[in-house]
C-alpha cells in the first residue's frame, strides 16, 4: 500500500473520529439543556405558582382584593403551565373550589384548596425527579460515547505516531546507506523494500541506476573504442554501401562503398543531415525520396563508368536500454546491395533464351510445314499409324512453337525491347476478339462462354489491342484447361473509378492462397497441377498489363473457382 494513502486512510479516519465526536459532544449538550430547560419551564414554574396561591390564600383573611388578584393570576399561569399527567385534573378541581370558597368561604373548603396545591406540587416534584433522571442517563451515554470515541482517536494517533514515522524513516535511512555505498564504487549495492509501492518505484529507480553505473564501469574506454574501431573496419569492408541517421537524420557513418558511389566526401558529410546533402546529390535525394517506402526495383547507378545496380533496403534500429522493457528508435541504415553481377547473368540469360528461341522457331516452322506436307494426298495414301504419327508431330511441333513464342515475348520484355502500341480501345471488342480466337478450344470440352459487359458504348481503356487480346487469351485457354466439361465461364468488365476491370471466372479445382502471388512468376507451376505449360503466360501476362500502367491479380480458393484479372485506366 502507498503511504499517501496509509496517510489518508489514517489522518482521515483520526479527522471523521474527532467530527464524529464533536457532533456526538454538541448533540448530547443540547439534549441536557433541553432536559434542564424542560424541567426549569414546564416544573418549577408550577411550583412556584402553586407557592404563590398559597401565599395568596393565607393573605385573604386580611386583605382579600389583593389576594384574591394575585390568587387569580398565578392560576391562569398555572392554568398554561399543565405539562404533568393528572395535573391539569388538579388545577380544574383548585378552581371549583377556589370559586366555592370565593362565594362561601370555610376552613373546609380551605383545606380543599390547599390539598389541590399540594397535589400540583407533587406532581410536579415527581416530574422534576423524572427528568432529572432522564438527565443523568443522558449525561452517562454523553460520557460513554466521548470516552469511547476519543479512547479509539488516541489509539488511531498512537498508531500512527509510532507506526508512520518508522515507515518514512527505515527505507530512507537504508537508502541513504545505498547512496554511500555507490558514491564507494560499490555499484553491486541494491535496495530491496517492502510495503509501499513509493519505495518500491524508488528502489527500481536505483537499483536501474546502479545497473548502468555498473555497466558503464565494466567498459572501459579503450574497450569501447576497440569495439568501435572493429565495427567502423567491419562496415567499410563491406562490399555494399552503407549510410548510417540518427533518429534525427544526422548521418553519423558511411562507408568507402558508399562514398565511392556517391561522390561524396566523408569528412564534409559526417555531423549533417541527410537533407542538407541531399541539396547538392542526386543519389542521396533518390534514396531520401524511398526511405520511408522502400523501392523494389533496382537502382541504376553509373559507377566507374559502368551501369551498376543496387537493391535499396532500409534498416530500423530499435534498441532496449538497460533497465527499460520498450523498445526506443534511434535511427536507420540505408543499405545498397550491389547485385550489378545478377543483373548480368540475368541479361545474359534473357540474350540466350532470345537466341536459342529465335533459332529454334525457324526449324520448329519447317518441320510443321513437312508435316503439312506429308499429310498430302499427293504423295500417297497414308495408314492410320502413320496419320497419328503424324498428328502427334504435328502437335508437338505447335506446342514446342508456341513455347518459343512465349520465350521470345518473356525476353522482348525483360530486355525492354517491346513495343506497345497505346491507344483507345473497345472493351468490348477487346473481350469479342479473344473469345473468338479461343472458340474452338471452348467447343472441345462444350465449355459455354459468358460475356457481361456493364459500361457505356463510349468508355475506352488505354492500352495495346493485341497485348491486351494476348493477356485475355491466357486467361480464358487458363479458364478451360482447368475446368471440367459442360462448365460456364463468366467474363466480367466493370466500370472502377477511372480504371476499367476484366475478369474471368471459373469454377474449376481453385488456387490456395498462398500460392496467389506465386501464379505470376516465371516457370511456377501451382503443386499438384497436371496440366501441361511452362508456367510462362501469367509471367508474360503480368508484364504486357504492368508496362500499360496496369493491375493483375487472382482471386481464389481451393474447390471454389478462380477469377483473375486486370484492370487498365479508362481513355
Amino acid at each position: 500500500m502507498k503511504i499517501k494513502t496509509k496517510l489518508t486512510l489514517g489522518v482521515g479516519l483520526l479527522f471523521v473520529l474527532i467530527v464524529l465526536l464533536s457532533v456526538i459532544g454538541s448533540v448530547y449538550i443540547n439534549k441536557l439543556k433541553s432536559d434542564t430547560e424542560k424541567i426549569l419551564t414546564a416544573n418549577y414554574n408550577s411550583l412556584e405558582f402553586s407557592q404563590n396561591m398559597l401565599l395568596a390564600l393565607d393573605k385573604i383573611k386580611t386583605d382579600s382584593a389583593i389576594a384574591i388578584k394575585d390568587f387569580k393570576k398565578n392560576n391562569i399561569l398555572q392554568e398554561k403551565n399543565l405539562t404533568e399527567f393528572g395535573e391539569k385534573e388538579a388545577t380544574q378541581n383548585l378552581n371549583l373550589h377556589f370559586n366555592n370558597y370565593i362565594n362561601q368561604p370555610s376552613p373546609e373548603k380551605e383545606k380543599l384548596i390547599r390539598e389541590d396545591l399540594v397535589k400540583i406540587m407533587s406532581l410536579n416534584m415527581k416530574g422534576i425527579e423524572r427528568k432529572s433522571d432522564i438527565a443523568i442517563i443522558t449525561a452517562e451515554n454523553a460520557t460513554f460515547w466521548i470516552a469511547t470515541l476519543g479512547t479509539v482517536c488516541f489509539l488511531i494517533a498512537v498508531v500512527l505516531l509510532f507506526n508512520l514515522p518508522q515507515t518514512i524513516a527505515e527505507p530512507i535511512n537504508q537508502l541513504t546507506f545505498s547512496i554511500r555505498q555507490i558514491a564507494n564504487k560499490n555499484y553491486n549495492e541494491r535496495v530491496h523494500f517492502k510495503g509501499s509501492e513509493e519505495f518500491n518505484d524508488l528502489a527500481n529507480s536505483f537499483n536501474i541506476m546502479a545497473e548502468k553505473l555498473q555497466e558503464y564501469e565494466s567498459s572501459t574506454l579503450s574497450e569501447q573504442l576497440m569495439d568501435k574501431k572493429r565495427i567502423e573496419t567491419l562496415v567499410n569492408n563491406m562490399h555494399d554501401a552503407v549510410i548510417g541517421l540518427d533518429e534525427n537524420h544526422f548521418i553519423y557513418m558511411i562507408n568507402d562503398e558508399a562514398l565511392k558511389i556517391t561522390n561524396l566526401n566523408k569528412d564534409e558529410i559526417i555531423g549533417k543531415t541527410a537533407h542538407e546533402v541531399a541539396v547538392n546529390n542526386d543519389l542521396v535525394r533518390e534514396l531520401l525520396k524511398n526511405i520511408d517506402h522502400p523501392v523494389q526495383e533496382p537502382i541504376k547507378i553509373v559507377s566507374d563508368h559502368k551501369e551498376n545496380y543496387f537493391e535499396q533496403d532500409i534498416i530500423p534500429i530499435n534498441i532496449v536500454k538497460t533497465g527499460e522493457k520498450e523498445k526506443k528508435y534511434i535511427g536507420r541504415v540505408i543499405l545498397l546491395r550491389n547485385i550489378t553481377p545478377f543483373k548480368e547473368l540475368d541479361f545474359a540469360k534473357t540474350n540466350f533464351i532470345a537466341t536459342i528461341s529465335h533459332e529454334l522457331k525457324t526449324p520448329i516452322s519447317a518441320i510443321k510445314m513437312g508435316v503439312q506436307l506429308l499429310g498430302n494426298q499427293k504423295f500417297g495414301e497414308l495408314n492410320e499409324q502413320q496419320k497419328e504419327l503424324l498428328n502427334g508431330i504435328n502437335e508437338d511441333g505447335q506446342r514446342l512453337l508456341n513455347i518459343t513464342g512465349e520465350l521470345l515475348n518473356l525476353s522482348q520484355v525483360e530486355t525492354g525491347n517491346i513495343r506497345l502500341n497505346i491507344e483507345n480501345c473497345s472493351p468490348t471488342e477487346i473481350v469479342q476478339t479473344a473469345v473468338k480466337n479461343i472458340a474452338k478450344l471452348a467447343e472441345q470440352k462444350n465449355i459455354s462462354i459468358n460475356s457481361q459487359i456493364l459500361l457505356n458504348e463510349n468508355d475506352f481503356v488505354t492500352a495495346d489491342f493485341d497485348k491486351t487480346v494476348w493477356v485475355m487469351n491466357n486467361f480464358l485457354s487458363n479458364a478451360i484447361k482447368h475446368s471440367f466439361q459442360d462448365e460456364n465461364i463468366q467474363i466480367l468488365v466493370e466500370k472502377i473509378d477511372s480504371k476499367i476491370r476484366f475478369s474471368v471466372t471459373d469454377s474449376g479445382k481453385g488456387i490456395e492462397e498462398k500460392y496467389h502471388r506465386q501464379v505470376f512468376d516465371r516457370y511456377f507451376q501451382v503443386p499438384g497441377d497436371h496440366q501441361n505449360g511452362t508456367g510462362l503466360g501469367l509471367a508474360i501476362s503480368k508484364n504486357f498489363i504492368e508496362k500499360q500502367h496496369g493491375e493483375i491479380g487472382v482471386e481464389s480458393s481451393l474447390n471454389q473457382g478462380s477469377s483473375f484479372y486486370f484492370v487498365l485506366p479508362m481513355a
